[in-house]
């Protein structure tokens, strides 16, 4: 595989993805090694990933720089990603001694009935080119605290963060005593990932990507009985009320739809603006877009950097074309950079386009461009602009601003935003590690990183417990023999 820069299209690295034979292999390691580590107490476990985060925290700037190297955002947000690494970890080392169950009250006397966790087995991680560190980062860290081995299948466009990733944690593993395999890495494209998908050496199966691919994800973890977390489309949508702080949405927007060049899956794609503050927020919004130019992702100051790929910045042109035969007014964008030095990288303009139609079933709606396309409508109450959020088929990230506790109280309830992450008076894009990250409907239904996502990388046992001289059945059920 050959590994792209996208801000000069140049290669970086060539590496070689894993063979059949390798892989099989890797799955045998990592099944030996959870035998091993399932055994290590849960406290430990936390100690290895302190240590996991000190060597991470002690590369942050140099892994940083290198997701912006070769992802393509800008160097705060790659530094920002290793850093959502290092908070996860803290995050797993209190959680290391607090994955507690439950005693639960039995009907019969002389019983109890205890909860348990215990370690799933192995978790295999199959993460996208957007956020190359972190989206492992948020699986390994609560997999490792929970007692299972990990495998982790990285984009084939971005093997060298992994690369370097792996090898940070494997020096912390090997100096603890603890099988390298516990955090495996293959690199490989889509006979690899395919492989571990169907393996039913793997219990768990954590997938990042297309709704397309996910949807063959879900199907072929299904059919092994297997466990899966999905975190698939994000079609996100803002909506300004008349009373919004505009000084605090509109910046807010701006990064939603123009930072990572709008190829996060919590980037706002669809703005729905209340009509008496349309124009001035259009007005305000494009100033903010003008004002931005691109610029090498490694250098500070840079705020746009190019999309990630030739392919990404063919998905952007159709999508520009689509707008346009179908009549849209583009205020602002709908090109690319086709002057040097950014002809040679994957550099376009952020966009700002009005649909001919408002109508949210239509394909403009509808579809996750993962790309810095903003489209606009206008609305005049707020169930309208609520019905409009919820009427396409994803349902991860959503944002309503305003300052009347009216509006929050509809937004948030069961008439209101129907999305995982319902954010008010903030923005749709990123997330903190406390809470759990995911989103519904076609989104997938995935949770990862904080709350209570942990429980998904162990397995439940309900135990109940006789200490009495009686063996009662439950419901008062009567089933004794007569030897008369």
């Amino acid at each position: 595989m050959t590994s792209i820069c996208p801000t000069t299209g140049e290669e970086l690295a060539r590496v070689l993805s894993a063979s059949p034979a390798e892989l099989h292999e890797a799955v045998e390691r990592s099944r030996e090694a959870y035998t091993h580590f399932r055994n290590v107490p849960a406290p430990r476990r936390g100690e290895i990933l302190r240590q996991i985060r000190e060597a991470l925290a002690a590369k942050r700037e140099d892994l940083g720089a290198l997701v912006s190297l070769e992802m393509g955002k800008i160097r705060t947000e790659g530094v920002g990603e290793v850093q959502e690494f290092v908070d996860i970890c803290d995050y797993a080392v209190g959680l290391s001694r607090m994955m507690n169950g439950r005693v639960v009250a039995s009907e019969r006397p002389g019983h109890s009935i205890l909860e348990v966790p215990n370690p799933l087995g192995v978790v295999a991680v199959l993460s996208a080119f957007n956020f190359p560190v972190a989206v492992y980062g948020w699986n390994l860290a609560l997999s490792l605290a929970a007692g299972n081995a990990t495998i982790w299948k990285p984009s084939p466009t971005t093997p060298l963060c992994s690369i370097a990733v792996t090898k940070i944690v494997s020096g912390v593993l090997e100096n603890n005593g603890i099988p390298g395999a516990v955090a495996s890495l293959v690199t490989g494209g889509k006979e690899t990932g395919k492989a571990l998908v169907e393996s039913r050496d793997v219990e768990l199966v954590s997938f990042t990507g297309s709704e397309h691919v996910g949807r063959s994800v879900g199907k072929a973890v299904a059919e092994r009985f297997g466990k899966v977390i999905l975190e698939l489309g994000g079609n996100n949508a803002s909506i300004v009320m008349p009373d919004a702080d505009l000084s605090l949405a509109i910046p807010a927007v701006f990064f939603g739809a123009v930072g990572t060049a709008g190829q996060r899956c919590t980037s706002t794609r669809r703005l729905y603006l209340h009509r008496s503050i349309s124009s001035e927020f259009l007005e305000r919004l494009q100033k903010l877009y003008q004002s931005v130019n691109p610029g090498d992702p490694l250098v500070d100051g840079t705020l746009l950097g190019p999309l990630h790929s030739s392919a990404a910045c063919g998905i952007y042109s159709n999508a520009i074309e689509h707008l346009r035969s179908t009549g849209a007014n583009i205020l602002t964008g709908g090109n690319k950079y086709g002057q040097a030095p950014f002809s040679r990288g994957y550099f376009v303009e952020p966009t700002i386009a009005i649909p001919s139609s408002p109508k949210p079933d239509s394909y403009i709606w509808q579809t996750e461009t993962f790309a810095p396309i903003l489209n606009v409508a206008v609305f005049d109450e707020l169930e309208q602009a609520i019905e409009w959020n919820n009427n396409v088929p994803q349902g991860l990230s959503s944002s309503l601003w305003t300052r009347d506790l009216r509006n929050l109280g509809k937004w948030i309830g069961p008439a209101g935003s129907d999305t995982g992450i319902v954010n008010v008076n903030v923005g749709t894009s990123g997330a903190e590690i406390g809470a759990a990250f995911g989103g519904n409907k076609s989104t997938g239904w995935g949770r990862e990183s904080g709350g209570d996502s942990w429980k998904q990388y162990v397995r439940w046992s309900a135990c109940t417990i006789n200490f009495s001289d009686e063996a009662p059945l439950a419901q008062g059920v009567n089933f004794k023999a007569s030897t008369d």
